[in-house]
Parts: C-alpha cells; structure tokens; sequence
C-alpha cells in the first residue's frame, strides 16, 4: 500500500522541490539554499551523479558533492534528495543522511538498474520518487514502482517530467497529461509531482505548466533552480534564479480541489448529465460508424482491395483537421482522436479480410 510522504515529513499541498540541476561546487549548492529555505514546504533537490547522453559532458561532480548537501540541512533545517541510478550511489546517499530518493527517467526505463536499486532498498525505510522514463509507455513506470512496492519500499510518489517526441515542438518533452492520469488511475493514492522544468526545456514556459499541473490537482512542482542559471553547467535554459522562482510561485493559482457551496455542485451536476448523454450519443455515432467499416471491409474483400488507401486517409485526416479547428477543436486532439478510429477501423476490416 502506498503512504504518502507529505505527511512522514508533516508537509502540505502543494509541495515545493527546488534547487539545481547539478550541485557544482560548495558555495553555488549553499548560496542557492540559503535563498530557498524561506519557501513553505520545499524540498532542497540538486543532481550529484548526472546520466548525459553522450561523453565528455558534465557528469556531475560525484560523492563529494553529498557532504554540501549535508552541510545544506545543517545551516538551513531543509529536507533533501539527489538522483540515484544504481545500488552504489543509494549506499552512499543513504550515508550522508539523504531524505529522498529520485528516480531518474533514464534508470526508470531499465528494469534491471530498476531492480538493482529496489533490492538495495529491502529493509530501508525511506521515500523515493520516480520519474516516468523518457519514451511514452507507462507500464515501464508502473513496473518501476511495482518494484519498489515489492521491496517494501510504501513512501512512493511519481514525478511527471514529459515524454520525448521525434516532433517539433514548443517543449523539449511533451506533457502527455493522459499517460500521468493513467498511472494515477493504477495508483489512486500516489503523490504526482510536476516537473515544468523539463518538460519545457525553456524557464520561459514554466509557469504555464506549473499553473496546468495546480489546475490538475497535482501535488507538488519540481523546479530546477541555480543562483546563476546562464553560467550552470548542466540544463542551463531551463534553471531558473530563486527570485524567478518567487515570482511564480506568486502568480500561481492554487484552486480547491472541492467546495461545499451547493449552488455550484447542483449547477456541476446538471453539466455533468449532459456530458454523460453526449457521450453516449458520441457512442452511438461510433458504433454506426464502424457498422459502415465493416461494410467497406467485405466490399474490399469481394473486389479484392487493399484495406489502407493512405490517400484517402491523408485527405480525410487534413479535411476533419480544418474542420475541427474552424469548431475551436485543437489540431492535436482532432489527430489523436482520428488516428485512433483509424486504427480501430483497419483492425475491423483485417477481421472481415480474415474471416472465414
């Protein structure tokens, strides 16, 4: 059973995860608490061993850097927690009286470092977060927590840093929100922290996130925060100073997540019935729908033809786009949806081409 480490720490909603990407040196770690440590729920963060991409770039500084996270809770009272990717470095966070763990998304996607670090937890009482892993599929995120449910480990919350894309886009990973919703569905009572910083990729767009992620009711933002972001030496576009950091958390709106005026919970439910007969009548369109797919399937069938006509496809994708958003229907959702009745009609006709 999942706990919830907001109340082992005796922390509230929503709560604060600050701090840099990388702890560079002994002054930047300590300068950048000292100016953190004011902020109500927060959690001081900073990278120690740091998993790049390709060699030759900035690794992190190692072990070292775990004593200035410790001189950090001795001069300012904060909790706080390092990146792990192996048992090695559990051992030694563990050493230097670490609070949390994270899970980076690069160890969350490898069931074995995943297991790794799950057994050298057996018999540790202590709170871990984990990312979801870098590529869209959320049972690697699930697997990574079963994992740790399965050590014993019950302090557990998931951290949404977005999903890579091969796509152009306005993020450096996109948000995918229905992948977190799904994890949320498999584990009603775990935390969700939001991490705007990579999601964006850019400081410029952190409030937008962070502001979709309160209006989500998530429980928490990691925020990646450097005292002097254009000279870091990791993810500098997207580290943000503590003043900067202020001025968000200023600007946030923190909504309720229910309220008992009855004027407005008799006013949602009359919504809500109209949603729910849209929905069928939204269902019942569908199943005509596929009725005339499985119309097409055994016409082509009779005559032979291929089930995909991609121009046909391309033509109809292009003109329900234009439509949907001459309707006030994104681009995105309109492609989404489409490709998934796309889907379910090509499985409809290979079943007809199929049959026997």
């Amino acid at each position: 059973m999942i706990n919830n480490f907001q109340n082992k720490f005796g922390l509230t909603k929503p709560i604060l995860i600050a701090g840099p990407c990388s702890a560079e040196s002994e002054k930047q770690t300590l300068e950048t608490a000292h100016k953190l440590k004011k902020h109500k729920n927060l959690i001081f963060r900073a990278g120690i061993w740091k998993p790049r991409t390709r060699p030759n770039s900035f690794e992190g500084i190692g072990s070292k850097g775990l004593k200035w996270i410790q001189k950090v809770k001795e001069e300012t009272g904060l909790k706080s927690t390092v990146e792990v990717a192996k048992a090695k470095h559990v051992e030694l966070a563990l050493k230097h009286e670490v609070d949390i763990l994270w899970i980076g998304a690069r160890t969350t996607g490898n069931p074995f470092a995943m297991q790794e670090i799950a057994d050298s937890l057996k018999g540790i009482d202590i709170p871990v977060m984990v990312k979801n892993p870098i590529n869209p599929e959320v049972n690697l995120w699930i697997g990574a927590i079963e994992r740790l449910l399965e050590s014993g480990i019950y302090n557990i919350a998931a951290i949404h840093r977005g999903f890579f894309t091969y796509k152009n886009s306005k993020y450096r990973n996109i948000p995918q929100w229905q992948l977190a919703l799904d994890l949320k569905r498999k584990f009603p009572k775990l935390p969700m922290i939001c991490d705007p910083s990579h999601i964006t990729g850019n400081s410029n767009h952190i409030l937008e996130i962070a502001q979709k992620a309160m209006d989500m009711s998530y429980d928490g933002l990691m925020i990646e925060t450097h005292i002097d972001p254009k000279n870091a030496l990791s993810d500098n576009e997207q580290q943000i100073t503590p003043l900067e950091l202020e001025n968000i958390l200023n600007k946030l709106v923190i909504r309720n997540f229910e309220t008992d005026d009855k004027e407005f919970k008799a006013t949602l439910k009359q919504l809500r019935i109209q949603i729910d007969d849209l929905d069928i009548e939204l269902l019942d369109v569908l199943k005509r729908r596929m009725d005339l797919v499985e119309k097409i399937g055994v016409h082509k069938k009779e005559n032979e033809v291929t089930i995909l006509q991609n121009n046909r496809w391309i033509e109809m994708l292009k003109s329900r786009v234009k439509y949907g958003e001459e309707n006030g229907l994104s681009e995105l959702f309109i492609q989404q949806l489409l490709k998934a009745i796309h889907q379910e009609s090509i499985d409809k006709q290979n079943s007809v081409m199929n049959k026997k």
